[in-house]
């Protein structure tokens, strides 16, 4: 199926979950943030959130500094 992350389109499996997509990616589990069609998933939920066709995820990495 096919969905956005980062504003780039994306093929992932029809039954991926955000833990399953952010891995396709090589995206490391801690240290980001991600929204789902807008709404933040909390880390302790991305393996048990689908992924839906057309979805949206945005994904944000803490940087550090001032």
């Amino acid at each position: 199926m096919r969905i956005q992350v980062n504003g780039a389109r994306r093929e992932v499996a029809d039954s991926a979950t955000v833990a399953e997509v952010l891995d396709a990616l090589g995206m490391p589990a801690a240290g980001i943030a991600v929204a789902l069609d807008g709404e933040v998933v909390p880390r302790a939920a991305h393996a048990a959130t689908p992924v839906a066709e057309g979805a949206v995820l945005e994904v944000l990495t803490a940087v550090q500094g001032g």
